[in-house]
């Protein structure tokens, strides 16, 4: 059986193993959720995110978490975009989280980026998540 919202396997991946207070997490790779573990990192919400090569061309992400003081650096991490209703904003209308505190992770024709990056950048597209 096919997964069918490979973002949001991801996403509830990273929250159970913080909930779990594990010191990493591993998941199958695809470029999508590369990118999005890529921003995160850039972001300062994980330490580290590598894929490693598997058996018969099955390559594996595994993403280190971020804790301070024994508390995970995530506190919200949501699905806002999903395969069933989609969610594309302009450059004008992509939502802020917390006031700037947060980051809205959006898909856009120039790669995955963050809503500062992409307001920068003067495009919009597909809001994928929220995490603060």
């Amino acid at each position: 059986m096919s997964m069918q919202d490979t973002v949001a396997d991801m996403l509830t991946r990273i929250r159970n193993a913080q909930m779990a207070k594990k010191a990493t997490v591993a998941m199958p790779s695809s470029k999508l959720r590369k990118s999005i573990a890529d921003l995160l990192v850039s972001e300062g919400y994980l330490a580290s995110a590598e894929v490693v090569e598997g058996e018969k061309g099955k390559n594996t992400l595994s993403i280190e978490l971020r804790y301070f003081e024994g508390k995970p650096v995530i506190e919200t991490l949501k699905r806002y975009s999903r395969p069933g209703l989609r969610q594309y904003r302009g450059k004008d209308e992509i939502p802020s989280v917390r006031q700037g505190m947060g980051v809205t992770i959006v898909s856009t024709s120039q790669g995955i980026m963050s809503d500062r990056a992409a307001r920068a950048a003067g495009i919009g597209g597909e809001i994928i998540a929220f995490v603060a």
